[in-house]
């Protein structure tokens, strides 16, 4: 058997991530059974009619009886009431793993929640549209992807070459961090684009002077890329934001402090900086294309993905 295969895995959450995990463990024959459990009546019967997986219930600790990895895709808010659900079901030797976008928050909900025996591996993959449960997901989506584990003190190294072979098999690419490194890393390139397009996407649905139609009628390219982060689930950024609080603040205290810097560039005419910074950002953009994060194409390459 290749350290990548399972016998049994329970997936604790079935939106886009989970979904797209059950998919892809189908796909590439990564385990003799899939099952799947999640808190929504309604979301389970639709995994079911999916056919996401081999079997299903809403009682986490009934899902998790048998397994040798459990992924657990829910709100980073719910990690720590998940892992107390499932730890006296868990069984010896088993792995535990997450997909939260926060590592610090999630490592300090659960840990104490699980038991000595299990191999907890905190794990983030850095993939996911602005589409969200079960048929959001598909197979592809961790494809040349990042997917970030934050192993703890101590962790066994075979167990960590386990999940990193599973992770790889779903075509990852992986890396590790310091929980603390991996939190700050994200509030930048992750948490913070998101709560600005947030932002502007609020200002203008308040712009009494602008409606709403014309806002989406004459939608530049520019707006409507912050639209697409603007539409991800709620439930998940509200967590996002209430679990890395400490390194959003003070990313956005940066953002704020450069934004300040903009305005008097543009208010006092000051052409030279304006063309300085948009010549260094250009360069990023380039940067990420030629690490293969991106494609140089319209609408920043993004397939158009249909979430059914």
């Amino acid at each position: 058997m290749s350290k990548a295969h399972f016998n049994t895995i329970t997936l604790i959450g079935i939106g886009l991530i989970g979904s797209s995990l059950a998919r892809v463990i189908r796909r590439e024959g990564l385990a003799e059974r899939i099952v799947i459990s999640t808190r929504s009546e309604a979301t389970l019967a639709r995994a079911r009619e999916l056919g996401l997986g081999d079997a299903y219930t809403i009682d986490g600790a009934e899902a998790v009886n048998d397994a040798d990895l459990v992924i657990i895709s829910v709100p980073v808010g719910s990690s720590g009431a998940v892992a107390r659900q499932i730890a006296a079901s868990l069984k010896p030797g088993a792995i535990v793993t997450d997909v939260g976008s926060t590592k610090s928050s999630v490592i300090a909900q659960m840990q104490p929640e699980l038991p000595d025996n299990v191999h907890f591996i905190p794990g983030h993959p850095l993939a996911g549209t602005e589409y969200s449960g079960p048929d959001a997901g598909f197979a592809e989506l961790f494809t040349n992807r990042w997917c970030i584990l934050t192993p703890l003190e101590g962790t066994d190294p075979d167990a960590l070459a386990r999940l990193r072979a599973f992770w790889e098999a779903c075509g990852s690419r992986l890396d590790t961090m310091d929980p603390v490194h991996h939190d700050r890393v994200l509030a930048i390139v992750s948490h913070l684009p998101h709560l600005i397009a947030y932002n502007i996407v609020g200002t203008a649905s308040d712009l009494e002077e602008v409606t709403n139609s014309e806002v989406i009628k004459y939608s530049a390219s520019g707006f409507r890329d912050f639209t697409r982060l603007a539409a991800s689930d709620p439930t998940m950024w509200r967590d996002v934001c209430l679990h890395n609080k400490d390194a959003i603040l003070e990313m956005l205290a940066r953002f704020s402090e450069d934004l300040a810097s903009l305005q008097r560039s543009v208010r006092w005419g000051d052409g030279e900086a304006l063309f300085d910074l948009f010549t260094r950002t250009r360069a990023v953009r380039r940067g990420i294309i030629d690490a293969g994060q991106e494609i140089d194409a319209p609408d920043f390459g993004r397939q158009k993905i249909n979430p059914s």
